[in-house]
């Protein structure tokens, strides 16, 4: 069922040994490239990355550099999350405002604060119709061709080596029935082929990063799932790089956590490619929120390639969809009971 709230991305996620700890983190990084234990003096399950992190998987937050003067931002944020997506601050619009021009300072705040820490960072993202700069629509062919790869080579080459996982393509089929791709510069432009174009190119400038392809109301197996996954097969039946898929998550009422969420987690797993929940908000309160947090990291738990969880946000005040009070910690930062129920799936 399509998510009538969601128009796009962000516009729009036992007290044990010191030794513990340690082989804990140490798992985690094995599982995902790059994941330390949160730091701090808690117990090793007691936050949301500790406990991820004590199973194999990295538990993650998007980060805000507009939130970072403010204390209880931050805090909870270093504590609960071993893993920052960055929210808007890698977004085109952010750091090509101009052709050629790059504006690395906000990614580089949430890039820094993550690595300084020992998180993992999620690059988010390289090629997206939206929040594009207004000079991006301007170009054909081959300048958009040349614009798009030289972006993605200035920005992976800037964090070369740094970002665990990139969303190199984001949103990129429509909604509905149909399985088609959705219009944009560079569909109308590159046609089908700029998916793959993309994904070669950003191979070549970062090796060593996971690359993703990002969409949302693929939770469940449906026509836009379909189409998603007949890509990635081809993908990888051609030996194009792909070695990730993120399935948003932005769950409500009209669009719940559909019954066949684990199923379609696995049938992209068995393609030889890890899954992610990226975005994860799901809009709701007390215990039915709660079950449905539970029931989405539970899915992740049973699918041995589904490298980790990130919700969409820290607290309730700031998210895209405040209204639906989405995520862990309401407005004050208090844990809410979805909270609980994540870190209870999660074996704290």
């Amino acid at each position: 069922m399509i998510n009538k709230f969601f128009q796009g991305d962000s516009a729009r996620r036992t007290r044990l040994s010191a030794r513990r700890v340690l082989v804990a983190a140490a798992v985690g990084a094995v599982a995902t490239a790059s994941l330390i234990v949160a730091p701090g003096t808690a117990s090793a399950q007691s936050t949301l990355g500790s406990a991820a992190a004590a199973r194999g998987k990295y538990f993650g937050a998007a980060a805000a550099t507009s939130h970072f003067g403010e204390s209880a931002y931050t805090t909870v944020l270093d504590r609960e999350f071993n893993s920052f997506t960055p929210e808007n601050e890698m977004k085109w619009d952010a750091t090509e405002p101009s052709r050629g021009s790059f504006n690395f300072g906000p990614g580089d705040q949430v890039y820094n604060r993550a690595r300084q820490q020992g998180k993992s960072v999620r690059g988010h993202t390289l090629v997206w119709h939206s929040q594009l700069p207004g000079w991006v629509s301007g170009l054909s062919g081959d300048q958009l061709r040349q614009a798009m790869i030289n972006h993605i080579n200035s920005l992976m080459g800037h964090y070369r080596g740094g970002i665990y996982a990139w969303d190199v393509v984001n949103e990129a089929f429509q909604d509905g029935s149909s399985g088609a791709r959705r219009p944009s510069p560079f569909q109308n432009q590159l046609g089908n082929g700029y998916i793959e174009e993309a994904f070669r190119a950003a191979r070549a400038a970062d090796p060593n990063a996971k690359l993703c392809y990002n969409d949302y109301n693929t939770d469940g197996q449906n026509a836009k799932s379909n189409a998603v996954f007949a890509m990635v097969q081809d993908f990888k039946q051609r030996g194009v790089p792909i070695d990730c898929v993120g399935f948003q998550g932005h769950f409500n009422a009209q669009s719940p956590v559909p019954s066949d969420f684990q199923q379609n987690l696995q049938r992209f797993a068995n393609l030889g490619v890890d899954v992610q929940i990226t975005e994860l908000d799901i809009e709701g309160s007390g215990t039915a929120q709660a079950d449905n947090y539970r029931r989405v990291v539970q899915a992740c738990l049973a699918v041995s390639r589904c490298t980790g969880i990130t919700v969409w946000g820290v607290t309730d005040k700031y998210s895209w969809r405040s209204g639906g009070t989405p995520l862990l910690f309401d407005g004050n930062y208090n844990k809410k009971p979805a909270y609980d129920a994540v870190l209870s799936a999660l074996g704290g």
